[in-house]
């Protein structure tokens, strides 16, 4: 099941506290290795990099 989307803010620093519960829907918990990407049209990629790396080697591709 999807959860509904949390709403978040962006700091004046740049940051953004993504939800325990977002980040368990996806897999991810709190200490895991992730990379980062924008997407275009105001979305941003947030995957684990061990993920990432394999899907680079394996298909040449984040």
């Amino acid at each position: 099941m999807i959860r509904e989307p949390a709403e978040a803010t962006i700091s004046e620093v740049g940051t953004v506290e993504i939800p325990l519960g977002v980040l368990a829907e996806a897999g991810l918990s709190p200490g895991v290795a992730v990379v980062v990407y924008s997407d275009g049209n105001g979305r941003i990629v947030v995957r684990r990099q061990d993920d990432a790396i394999r899907d680079l080697l394996e298909k040449g591709t984040p």
